[in-house]
């Protein structure tokens, strides 16, 4: 096998291990070069069989001399028109609802934490702050957030829901220095119970919620560089 195609297998490789979750398909994920593969404005191609909702992936990128990653938020955009659902009339509609400053900023901590936290605990890399040629930038945001959460009603009705929200994370892998786009993926979900349980809406569970989704985001991602780290390694010895 020439140095081409044997670094081209290990593309392959690191995008099904970052991007497959627990189970595995039918197929194994591979990155569409074909003459008719989806290509992003920024020369990205389409990550078949992905477990994240759709992946794409630059082809003959190689992650495997990377020992560091430095982790940034790119901001978090609410779907609108939840503004609407301030009255009473539309509470009943199931939401969108509007999402206050302080749920908000309730949000972008939860995730935040989350993510530096369970990022830390891994022993496969370390987290830093600055660019460097062996640290590889890992940037997250939340896009069309959804909040399933009515405004507090006056007196003491009880409301209980299946889902706080939904939101999409979009993950992009980067390298540090250049700024150059290797890998974006993104996979919506809900904050809901395991099995889609109902629940009763309190800041306490709600929050619980929250954190149970972020914090499944972050094991994931966490869990899939780590392989991608060890699958590097091991393919260049």
């Amino acid at each position: 096998m020439n140095d081409t195609s044997g670094h081209r297998r290990r593309a392959t490789l690191v995008a099904a291990s970052l991007f497959m979750l627990a189970a595995c398909t039918a197929s194994p994920p591979a990155i569409d070069t074909g003459p008719d593969a989806e290509v992003t404005f920024d020369g990205l191609h389409e990550v078949k069989n992905s477990r994240a909702d759709k992946a794409w992936a630059r082809p003959g990128f190689d992650l495997s001399g990377y020992t560091k990653i430095m982790l940034e938020g790119a901001g978090i955009e609410y779907r609108p028109g939840g503004e609407s659902g301030r009255t009473s009339v539309a509470r009943s509609s199931g939401g969108p609802y509007e999402v206050t400053e302080e749920q908000k900023g309730r949000l972008r901590s939860v995730v935040t934490q989350a993510f530096h936290q369970e990022l830390g605990r891994s022993e496969q890399f370390e987290i830093v702050n600055e660019p460097d040629p062996d640290v590889l930038l890992v940037r997250a945001s939340l896009l069309d957030v959804v909040s399933s959460v009515p405004p507090e009603p006056v007196g003491r009705t009880e409301i209980y829901l299946r889902n706080v929200g939904e939101a999409t994370l979009v993950i992009e892998l980067r390298d540090s220095v250049t700024d150059a786009i290797l890998v974006r993926a993104m996979d919506r979900r809900a904050a809901q119970r395991p099995g889609g349980d109902m629940f009763e809406s309190n800041r306490v569970t709600n929050a619980t919620e929250v954190r149970r989704l972020a914090q499944t985001w972050a094991s994931l991602l966490r869990s899939r560089l780590e392989e991608l780290m060890g699958r590097g390694s091991a393919q260049n010895e």
